[in-house]
């Protein structure tokens, strides 16, 4: 999170009164978005010269965008190495994304699961960025 980002979070406590890691404020939101196949056609590493001319969907750099003008935290979470991240940093600032960070190395082959003692919101990408809505889904939680 860059240090202008910093603002927005607020210091917590458990239930005994200790300090535990801050959270963000309510109204703002922190995006974690794939990039191949989600802001972009799907680029394995095994292609990485498609990573300097592939063409961002212009729905995703809309919103992902205005989500940024909204104040929310974009970060990028992707599959590629660390050895791409100089052609995808780049790829980045050129095609006009406004990001705050950007994760390597993101485990591959998807059927992802993710524990965390925050809750996460998962929305699964079908080929359009709109405007996101409220759905009801089961979801598996830990048994008490």
């Amino acid at each position: 999170m860059s240090e202008d980002q910093h603002h927005h979070l607020q210091s917590a406590t458990d239930d005994h009164g200790r300090a535990i890691s801050p959270v963000l404020q309510s109204d703002i939101k922190n995006y974690l978005i794939d990039i191949d196949g989600t802001i972009t056609e799907d680029v394995p590493n095994e292609e990485p010269e498609r990573m300097e001319t592939c063409t961002p969907f212009p729905d995703a750099l809309e919103i992902i965008n205005q989500w940024y003008e909204e104040g929310h935290i974009i970060t990028f979470f992707t599959s590629r190495t660390e050895e791409n991240r100089l052609v995808t940093e780049t790829w980045l600032k050129q095609e006009g994304f406004r990001y705050h960070g950007l994760l390597m190395n993101k485990p591959r082959g998807g059927n992802y699961h993710w524990i965390d003692n925050h809750i996460v919101r998962a929305t699964k990408f079908n080929g359009k960025f709109t405007d996101l809505v409220k759905i009801k889904k089961e979801i598996e939680v830990f048994r008490r």
